[in-house]
């Protein structure tokens, strides 16, 4: 009775715009995001929830959409190669797709929806992630007053990944109403906060992201190129991996240009510093698709403070995972090839991303996952 009647009074209350650490607490409080397990201590991020990893993977034949009127389990059931117990942990090969129930489940109130995206240490592996709900037309999605299950859906592109049930990668943010700025307010944002450190363009429709294929500052390195037959990544362990075993680090060699080879997978950064100002999250978004043959990102969340000074940042790079398609590619130092735009959270959260936190990639400047122990070269 009394979470009824707390749903009841923060419904006639959800603020406008992307909800801080404490409505995420709060929608879970009021049983609009529920759990088969107690959240993880640091579970609730400053502008989202990571989600967990469920108890079992299913092996599927392909990648799919369930649709209007269909849920994730009547696809799956037609769809199923085999099933795999995640309890004790368990190896998810490259190339392969896997569908997998979450630990945490929805009831959304009617003026609340969601977005999810990979989580940066996800999307620095190469690990292919999009959350499913029934009923969905689209990935990553989730439509205000969802009430139901969600799945995500798992394909290792580069490395064998050992994931276990808790294992969390994919994250969710919640918003109300449409938080996003205007071209205008993006202006008069970076006018006020400084949005981007030594811009390639102007900031308009958000901040424009270029490659930095210079290496000033770190000895030359310009990113990093993923090798083939590695070893497994155990998706929980930190600081535990030799980069050389895994990656082989690109170097400018005179000319600022690299070519990407089809189908391999490099770690880049901007040539931009970018701040997220407390009161707004941000998320990266492809510049054009009609600018080159290449995916250039796989997580785009940015949380508030990211690169904020007073959080320990002070301007702090963007990392790009990037992999080219049919055809080789030549980028260029500065070339643009993604954008950041920024929306206005609902409240200021209490913790910004940053040191405080314990955030892995504050202050960054080229850096792999939190897998890898230093390179020497690295920001």
């Amino acid at each position: 009775m009394r979470e009824e009647k707390e749903r009841v009074r923060m419904s006639e209350a959800w603020p406008q715009g992307i909800f801080s650490a404490r409505l995420i607490k709060a929608l879970a409080r009021t049983g609009a995001i529920a759990s088969g397990k107690k959240f993880d201590a640091d579970q609730v991020q400053p502008a989202s929830l990571d989600l967990r990893l469920g108890e079992k993977a299913l092996r599927v034949r392909s990648s799919f959409l369930p649709g209007p009127e269909k849920t994730v389990a009547e696809r799956v059931e037609n769809l199923k190669l085999h099933e795999i117990d995640l309890t004790k942990g368990a190896v998810l090969e490259r190339g392969c797709v896997y569908i997998v129930p979450l630990l945490e489940s929805l009831d959304l109130p009617k003026e609340v929806a969601a977005a999810a995206n990979p989580k940066s240490s996800t999307g620095r592996l190469d690990i292919f992630t999009r959350v499913i709900t029934d009923g969905a037309r689209s990935f990553d999605t989730v439509a205000a007053g969802y009430k139901g299950p969600l799945y995500i859906e798992i394909s290792p592109r580069t490395f064998p990944v050992l994931v276990r049930t808790g294992s969390r990668l994919s994250q969710m943010r919640f918003r109300s109403g449409n938080p996003r700025l205007s071209i205008a307010q993006h202006k008069a944002l970076h006018k006020k906060e400084t949005l981007v450190f030594d811009p390639n363009m102007d900031v308009g429709e958000g901040v424009a992201l270029s490659i930095d294929l210079k290496g000033d500052g770190r000895g030359g390195l310009i990113g990093f190129r993923s090798k083939r037959h590695t070893a497994v990544v155990d998706v929980d362990r930190k600081d535990a991996l030799d980069v050389l075993d895994y990656w082989e680090p690109l170097y400018n060699r005179g000319d600022n240009e690299l070519i990407l080879d089809p189908d391999e997978f490099y770690i880049l950064v901007s040539r931009e510093s970018v701040h997220v100002p407390p009161d707004y999250a941000a998320e990266m978004v492809p510049f054009d698709p009609l600018v080159g043959e290449f995916r250039v990102h796989y997580a785009g969340f940015f949380d508030p403070g990211f690169g904020h000074s007073a959080a320990g940042g002070e301007g702090s790079r963007a990392v790009l995972e990037v992999r080219s398609r049919e055809v080789p590619f030549l980028l260029g130092h500065g070339q643009t090839v993604g954008r950041l735009l920024y929306e206005k959270m609902a409240e200021r959260p209490a913790e910004l991303y940053g040191t405080a936190l314990g955030s892995n990639y504050q202050a960054q400047s080229l850096k792999l996952s939190k897998h890898f122990r230093a390179f020497p070269a690295e920001g």
